[in-house]
């Protein structure tokens, strides 16, 4: 390839000359400077193209290629998340029938969750009244109508007339009062001001205390760990006599609470209407 300078024109060109070998002919290409200069510069420029689209679009490019397995992950994920959140529902409908069942038998056979997961002792709850609230319990000696405890607690047998014998079909054991099944130790009060007629232990009710109320009405509170009125005391509507417990027959922890009328067991439903 030969560039020699142009003849009277003054123009300066570029000769290509090909010789094949063997070949007494030669092929001349002229071709302009500024002609090659231009398809050197294209060349270049298409180049340059090339190595920037690789710098640039290559990383999309394998970002591109990612997408098909990125969607899967995020699939994976979402499906996850939705055992996650089943699993949780679950684990809320237990934790919410051990509650259930722990208000049915107490404490002190189905222990709090809180107490089984921690390494330190975990005090019972605390009842307390605003500073200066009015007891609210009526003075003096009253008839039985409240609630005998701190807690709502759970009613697991009610009222019931005996009757039917031992023939199948028949009704139910006669049950006087109701039971209330809270935890050992809980607070029991006076449902009413009256006189301790008689507290002891008894074959049926164990621990017990009887409290004598104006108008003919009784008070009995059966089935306690631990009594804390003497016999023959005067107590208010709301003081504490005693704590419930697991004593005499009884299959599992919890209160009888009974209310009598002139010596005759009547629905604690009827006087109690306050639950405190």
């Amino acid at each position: 390839m030969n560039a020699p300078r142009g003849g009277g024109s003054g123009r300066r060109h570029v000769s290509i000359i090909v010789q094949r070998d063997g070949d007494l002919n030669a092929r001349t290409w002229r071709l302009p400077l500024w002609g090659l200069r231009v398809l050197v510069g294209g060349l270049f420029a298409i180049l340059l193209v090339v190595i920037l689209g690789i710098a640039f679009f290559g990383p999309i490019a394998r970002q591109a290629a990612r997408v098909p397995s990125l969607t899967r992950e995020v699939e994976r994920l979402e499906t996850d998340n939705r055992r996650v959140r089943e699993l949780a529902t679950a684990l809320d409908s237990v934790e919410a029938g051990y509650e259930r069942l722990r208000q049915m038998v107490g404490a002190d056979i189905v222990p709090d969750r809180m107490t089984l997961g921690s390494a330190l002792p975990v005090s019972p709850p605390l009842y307390a009244s605003l500073p200066g609230a009015p007891a609210g319990y009526a003075e003096g000696p009253s008839v039985p109508r409240y609630w005998p405890l701190d807690e709502r607690g759970f009613i697991t047998r009610g009222q019931a007339e005996g009757g039917g014998g031992g023939g199948g079909g028949g009704r139910e054991e006669e049950h006087p009062g109701i039971d209330i099944a809270v935890p050992v130790g809980s607070v029991v009060r006076a449902s009413g001001g009256g006189v301790v007629l008689q507290t002891g232990t008894q074959a049926e009710y164990g621990n017990f205390v009887l409290l004598e109320h104006p108008d003919g009405y009784q008070s009995m509170y059966g089935h306690l760990s631990r009594i804390l009125v003497p016999q023959g005391s005067r107590v208010g509507a709301g003081e504490v006599i005693a704590q419930s417990g697991n004593s005499g027959r009884s299959s599992a922890p919890h209160l009888h609470f009974e209310i009598r009328l002139n010596g005759i067991s009547i629905d604690p439903g009827t006087m109690v209407k306050e639950e405190r």
